[in-house]
């Protein structure tokens, strides 16, 4: 007996095992579709600029590396190594995305994923993972500016359909995955947080704005050298700052602090490069696991329906609910098995490449975030070295 009519019998005794109990069933009540928790945000249009913004509007935004929030057993996957990995680097990937919609957008300044707040920054946002699977988002997006105001505390939820995800996740050598051409299935919930960001921004005055600008180059100021700069800010007990004074323009100490920031600058770009290239590497296996989670979940719910009508009608359909089942599990081992393919050489090119480069230019070690740190220690002390020989 070959393996197809082995399938065949092994099908067909589920469905007279299936009619049996189907027979001896009371009829069930219709399952319920699962309502998210979270509105969705619909369809939304990218609010773009098509003016030149002048200097105070374009804020530079630091987008913090996502927290995970997600409850283990609700997350579905292929289990093992691979997709532990994926759900790991999958809150460094949501944030670049994030990252590329509001640099589309032409509303803002310099725009980087980080791996801690950071104090040069006119604009932090973070934001946790609430629920990531192939049918739903959910983020809970946070922003503040460096005077301590909050521009946005909301949680963002999109749904997908069919349509949302490639016709063929069959990455091969003779058909690559090609970014150029790809829309996040998730666009939407990234469309709105910049619209909600731009329509924040309206709501502060020029002077305002502006503000915001000299905080931060004082905020970066007192991280460099507390005892030469904390007198410069006040915080209020809301957490909110506010500038006592400005040094004066020609202050050596602050060209020291406009030099510290260039370099910083520089630094935090690698490091926003690093994240470029997680994403990059992580992008093809991830729109398989989402496609495939999509799949996974819409069958389950179909399955669903289907106990109910056969519990309902009768069971002469249940031979061709079966086999339409075992077609639905074959196609999702080819997703496992390309997912598979992919993840395995997942972060093992550009990225460490940049930890190494790193290592050898500044003599930093461990993971970006480690890096990151040890860097920002650098710079203090440097800044110290250089200001006691002024």
């Amino acid at each position: 007996m070959n393996y197809s009519d082995l399938i065949i019998r092994l099908l067909k005794s589920c469905v007279f095992g299936f009619q049996a109990l189907a027979l001896a069933t009371c009829i069930q009540d219709a399952p319920s579709p699962i309502e998210p928790t979270i509105p969705p945000v619909g369809t939304v249009s990218l609010d773009y600029s098509t003016e030149v913004l002048t200097e105070p509007f374009l804020l530079d935004i630091g987008i913090r590396v996502f927290e995970n929030k997600l409850e283990e057993e609700s997350t579905p996957g292929y289990g093992g190594l691979e997709f532990a990995t994926i759900r790991e680097n999958e809150i460094q990937y949501l944030p670049y995305v994030l990252r590329n919609t509001l640099i589309s957008a032409n509303q803002w300044g310099a725009v980087r994923v980080l791996p801690q707040d950071d104090p040069s920054m006119d604009l932090l946002l973070s934001g946790a993972v609430l629920r990531s699977d192939g049918q739903e988002l959910q983020i809970h997006i946070k922003v503040q500016d460096s005077a301590g105001r909050e521009w946005l505390n909301k949680k963002y939820a999109d749904v997908t359909i069919d349509e949302d995800f490639p016709e063929s996740t069959r990455y091969t050598p003779g058909n690559r995955f090609d970014p150029n051409s790809f829309t996040d299935p998730f666009q939407d919930l990234y469309n709105k947080i910049n619209n909600d960001l731009a329509a924040a921004r309206t709501r502060l005055s020029e002077q305002e704005l502006l503000n915001i600008g000299l905080v931060s180059q004082m905020v970066y100021a007192a991280d460099l050298s507390p005892s030469s700069f904390e007198h410069t800010l006040y915080t209020n007990a809301g957490g909110q700052i506010s500038l006592v004074s400005l040094p004066a323009k020609d202050d050596p100490m602050m060209a020291r602090v406009q030099d510290m920031r260039v370099r910083h600058y520089l630094f935090i770009d690698t490091v926003d490069e690093y994240y470029q290239a997680l994403y990059e590497d992580m992008q093809p296996s991830y729109v398989i696991w989402r496609r495939y989670s999509y799949d996974q979940i819409t069958q389950n719910e179909a399955a669903l329906q289907e106990a109910y009508d056969i519990s309902r009608y009768s069971s002469s359909t249940g031979y061709l609910t079966l086999i339409q089942r075992y077609d639905r599990f074959r196609w999702s081992k080819i997703y496992e098995v390309e997912f598979r393919e992919l993840a395995s050489g997942f972060n093992r090119e550009i990225a460490p490449a940049i930890l190494e480069l790193n290592k050898q230019v500044h003599g930093l070690s461990g993971t970006m975030e480690e890096q990151y740190i040890q860097w920002r220690r650098i710079l203090r002390q440097l800044f110290t070295l250089e200001s006691n020989s002024l």
